[in-house]
């Protein structure tokens, strides 16, 4: 028997059934090539965790934004590493962050910018199938976080038939 708790990484709406929620999310579920909204979700409720966090570090500096840096340093450094916010911006950006800015760093996202599927769900398809790597190692997981540091190194694998500039499903003018 498992010993570990069984838990959710996401909160599902508290209404179910908002039409306009729900166009939103299938708006964003098609420009991203997500699977489902749970991903969306996932999304979402990290996005809120980081919000939460800013506000807990400015409520703990009693306003003063220095302060609040100060306290919320390596958080403010694993945002900036990771590219969601610019390495100039401050505690209070955070607060204004939107899910875009949060599934823009996912290694779907990151590969089809730059031309390695002519579609989020084309990338998508040739991440799980082990078409891509990120620097040496290989990644099988659409949804791994990439550090703005490693955008350049999103690649094709070498030993992949995707790797040859000819293949046919490759996009045109692609590295």
């Amino acid at each position: 028997m498992a010993t570990g708790k069984n838990t959710k990484f996401y909160e599902t709406p508290n209404h179910p059934f908002q039409g306009e929620r729900i166009a939103q999310e299938a708006d964003l579920l098609g420009r991203y090539g997500l699977k489902n909204k749970e991903e969306l979700w996932r999304a979402q409720s990290e996005l809120r965790d980081y919000r939460r966090e800013a506000r807990r570090l400015i409520g703990e500096a009693q306003g003063d934004m220095e302060a609040a840096e100060e306290l919320g340093e390596e958080f403010l450094d694993r945002l900036r590493r990771y590219g969601i916010l610019s390495q100039d911006a401050d505690i209070s950006e955070v607060l204004g962050l939107d899910v875009t800015d949060i599934l823009e760093r996912r290694l779907q996202t990151v590969a089809y910018r730059k031309g390695i599927g002519h579609t989020p769900q084309q990338s998508r398809q040739f991440i799980v199938h082990g078409h891509v790597v990120v620097g040496e190692g290989r990644v099988t997981r659409p949804s791994k976080k990439v550090e703005a540091a490693e955008e350049d190194l999103v690649a094709f694998d070498e030993g992949s038939p995707l790797s040859d500039e000819l293949h046919p499903e490759r996009a045109e003018g692609q590295e």
